[in-house]
Parts: structure tokens; C-alpha cells; sequence
């Protein structure tokens, strides 16, 4: 008997109550750390192209307003905050580098995160990176789900993107019954 469940793409939690047991489970975090660096720098080197991007048009509304509108570069270190909160926010729980890594961002209980706690998770990690020069990231060599510490303040865990609809169950073999399947 095969069973197959519903992707995870519909709005519901990926699991029921706290996060799958990485010595059970280990699909949802092999390779996590790594994957999480590579998209991290994927992600940044967008960020790096949206900042520049911002910076220019804001300097031509700056000089073409007489510096009017000058106060609007302040926007610019808002930048990856935003990029961040409204990605990891959204529908695919995951910014483009972390896609691209086949990596997703979900709350403890297996939903995913809303807009409120993506901006939790972002403010945590650009305040801790930045206060202890990326060291608290390794954290996350030290837990067996390779959680980090905003991922701890936040209520969150990054797992491996799983396609349940390609996964196929099969009931466990009858005990008892001496035969090889």
C-alpha cells in the first residue's frame, strides 16, 4: 500500500508539533550549513545589486530635486532587511539563493513563517552577525538540527525543501510473518 501526501506548497505545516528529529530525519538537514552559506552569499550579491541599484536612482532624484528628495537614500540600509522579511515571509518561505540551494525557512510547528516573524529572524541575524563578526553563526555546528541563534530567538528552523508529492510511503512490512519482501 502506497500513500503519497500533499506537496509543500500548500499552505500547511510541513509536520505536526516541533521540529522533525534530525536522527529520524534526516533528509529535512543534510548539507544544511553549507547550502545556508552558499545561499547567503547568493543573496547577497543580489542584496549588493538592489543597494546599487537604489543608490543610483536615489542620487538622480537627490540632484534633479536639489536635494529635496535626498533623504530618501536613507533607505538604502533597509535594504536586506526588507529583502529578507518579505521572501522568507512569503509564500515560498525562502529568498532566490535559498531556492536556488533547495532550502526553505519554517516555524517550530512546521508552518511557515509570517511576515512578523521573518522581520524577528532578520533583525536577530544582521544584530548578532554584526555584534560578533559572523562568529555566532557557528552555532550552528553545535545542535543537531544546525540551528542558528536567530533561528533559536525567532522560533524557526531551515530545513531541506522536500517535495512530499514525489515521495512515495509504504506501509512497514507485517511483523512476524518470516518472509522476504
Amino acid at each position: 500500500m502506497t500513500k503519497t501526501l500533499p506537496s509543500t506548497r500548500d499552505p500547511g505545516p510541513a509536520w505536526s508539533g516541533e521540529a522533525p528529529d534530525p536522527l529520524r530525519f534526516p533528509d529535512y538537514y543534510d548539507g544544511i550549513v553549507v547550502k545556508r552559506m552558499v545561499a547567503f552569499l547568493l543573496d547577497g550579491a543580489l542584496i549588493v545589486v538592489l543597494m546599487a541599484g537604489w543608490w543610483v536612482a536615489s542620487m538622480m532624484l537627490a540632484i534633479g530635486s536639489l536635494g529635496l528628495l535626498s533623504p530618501l537614500a536613507a533607505v538604502y540600509v533597509l535594504i536586506p532587511l526588507l529583502y529578507d522579511t518579505l521572501l522568507v515571509g512569503g509564500e515560498r518561505s525562502a529568498t532566490p539563493g535559498m531556492r536556488v540551494m533547495g532550502i526553505e525557512v519554517r516555524r517550530w510547528d512546521g508552518g511557515r513563517p509570517d511576515r512578523l516573524q521573518s522581520a524577528l529572524q532578520s533583525l536577530m541575524f544582521y544584530g548578532t552577525v554584526g555584534l560578533t563578526s559572523t562568529l555566532i553563526l557557528l552555532v550552528a555546528l553545535f545542535n543537531p538540527r544546525r540551528r542558528c541563534l536567530h533561528d533559536y530567538l525567532a522560533g524557526t528552523v531551515t530545513v531541506n525543501r522536500i517535495d512530499f508529492a514525489q515521495v512515495e510511503f509504504r506501509s512497514p512490512a507485517r511483523a512476524g510473518t518470516g518472509r522476504a519482501r
